[in-house]
C-alpha cells in the first residue's frame, strides 16, 4: 500500500471494522485514482468486507484491468462469483491464483470446498445461505513499514542521535530519468519547424499539437507507461509532423520495453483498437476470452481469440492470434479460458492480428 495519505486514512478505518466510513472516504476521489490498483483493490475489499457486493464487485473488477495477475485481487473476484453460486467461474479463478501462488492458503480452503459440494448445486446453494465464507476474504492491505513504526521507537531513534550530535533531516530525493529521455529531448531548430505538409498522412496535427503530445509521450516513457507512449508516437509517425521530429519519436520508440503479465501498466480494449488499429501498432494488449480454430503449423499456433467470452455471455469481438515460440507449436485448451499478451499488427483493409508475447491458461478442472 503506497504512504498516501487518503489510502492510510482509509485503510486504518477499515481495519477498525468501520469498513463503511473507509468506503465513503474513498469513494469521492475516484477520478484522481483512475489508475491506482490500490484504491481500487482497497474500496473493492472494504466494499465486501461492509456487505455491499454489487460495489465489491464493480471495484475488484476495475482493479483487475489495472493488474491483471494480481492474486488478491483474483481472491475477491473469485468470492463474489461464489457467492453467486457461478463455481465454474469461481473455480477458474482459484486455479489462476494456484498457478501465481501455489501455496496460497485461501486457494487451499476454497478448493477443498468446491471439491465437496461438486456436482451439488442445490447442497451448496442451501450451505451459501448460512455462512458469509468468512475465511475465503482477501485480506486488508498491509501497512508500509514506516507507518507502523511506534512513536515511541522515533523518540529513542531522535534521542539517541540528539546525544551524537546528529541531525537527522527529511529531504526529497528528485526522480531520476529513465534512460532514453536525454537523448530524445527536442532541440530548438526542431522545435522551430515541427510540421511538414508535404506528402500524404493519416493524422493532421497543428504545430502546438505536435510538441504537446511528443512532449506528453516524453512523460508516459519517463513513468514506465510504455503503451501510452507508444500509442502517441504511433500518430506522430503517422501525421503532418516533420522529418526530425519523427526521427525523435523513433529513437524515444527504440527505448520501449516489451512488458510482461505481471506489469503491464496500460490496457487497451478490444474496441478502442479495433477502432483504430493504425493508432495501436505494436502496442501491447492483455486480453482474456476462450480460443477457437486452432491450427498448429509447422513452427506456430494460429487460432482465433473470442475477447471477453470467457464468461460464456458477452463476446467483444474476434482477432487472429499468432503465436511463434521457439519451441514450436503449444497445445491449447478450447473449452478453458485464456489470456493473451500480445503486440497490434495492423492489417489491410482496417484489421488487425496479435502477435502473442505470452499467454495464460490454466489447467482444464
Amino acid at each position: 500500500m503506497p504512504n498516501d495519505p487518503l489510502l492510510q486514512r482509509a485503510l486504518a478505518l477499515a481495519r477498525k471494522g468501520k469498513y463503511e466510513s473507509a468506503v465513503k472516504t474513498l469513494e469521492g476521489e475516484v477520478f484522481r485514482y483512475q489508475e491506482s490498483h490500490p484504491y481500487y483493490y482497497l474500496l473493492g475489499t472494504s466494499c465486501l468486507y461492509a456487505g455491499d457486493f454489487g460495489g465489491a464487485f464493480t471495484y475488484f473488477n476495475r482493479a483487475r484491468t489495472i493488474k491483471m495477475r494480481n492474486p488478491e485481487t483474483l481472491l475477491g473476484m473469485a468470492l463474489l462469483f461464489l457467492r453467486r453460486g457461478d463455481t465454474d467461474r469461481a473455480l477458474d479463478l482459484y486455479l489462476d491464483v494456484q498457478d501465481i501462488d501455489p501455496k496460497n492458503a485461501i486457494v487451499k480452503r476454497a478448493l477443498k470446498l468446491l471439491h465437496r459440494y461438486s456436482g451439488g448445486e442445490e447442497d451448496f446453494s442451501a450451505w451459501l445461505e448460512h455462512t458469509r465464507l468468512d475465511n475465503l476474504y482477501p485480506p486488508l492491505p498491509s501497512l508500509p513499514f514506516r507507518v507502523r513504526i511506534k512513536a515511541v521507537h522515533l523518540i529513542i531513534i531522535f534521542a539517541a542521535a540528539s546525544a551524537l550530535g546528529i541531525v537527522i533531516g527529511v529531504r526529497s530525493v528528485p526522480k531520476a530519468a529513465r534512460p532514453g529521455m536525454e537523448s530524445s529531448v527536442m532541440e530548438a531548430a526542431e522545435l522551430e519547424f515541427p510540421l511538414d505538409m508535404q506528402g500524404s498522412f493519416r493524422y493532421v496535427l497543428t504545430r502546438g499539437q505536435v510538441i504537446d503530445e511528443y512532449r506528453e509521450a516524453r512523460d508516459y516513457f519517463n513513468d514506465y507507461h510504455d503503451e501510452k507512449a507508444r500509442r502517441i508516437l504511433n500518430r506522430l509517425l503517422e501525421s503532418n509532423a516533420s522529418a526530425a521530429v519523427k526521427n525523435k519519436a523513433r529513437l524515444l520508440e527504440s527505448y520501449l520495453e516489451t512488458p510482461g503479465f505481471d506489469n503491464l501498466k496500460d490496457f487497451f480494449t478490444f474496441s478502442e483498437v479495433s477502432g483504430d488499429p493504425v493508432l495501436y501498432r505494436n502496442c501491447f494488449v492483455l486480453w482474456r476470452g476462450t480460443a477457437a480454430n486452432v491450427q498448429n503449423q509447422a513452427s506456430k499456433t494460429v487460432f482465433d481469440l473470442l475477447v471477453g467470452y470467457d464468461t460464456r455471455k458477452i463476446m467483444e469481438g474476434a482477432v487472429t492470434i499468432e503465436i511463434d515460440f521457439p519451441d514450436g507449436p503449444i497445445e491449447i485448451n478450447t473449452a478453458v479460458p485464456i489470456e493473451v499478451l500480445g503486440s497490434v499488427v495492423p492489417l489491410n483493409g482496417g484489421t488487425f492480428m496479435i502477435r502473442a508475447a505470452g499467454i495464460h491458461q490454466s489447467p482444464a478442472a
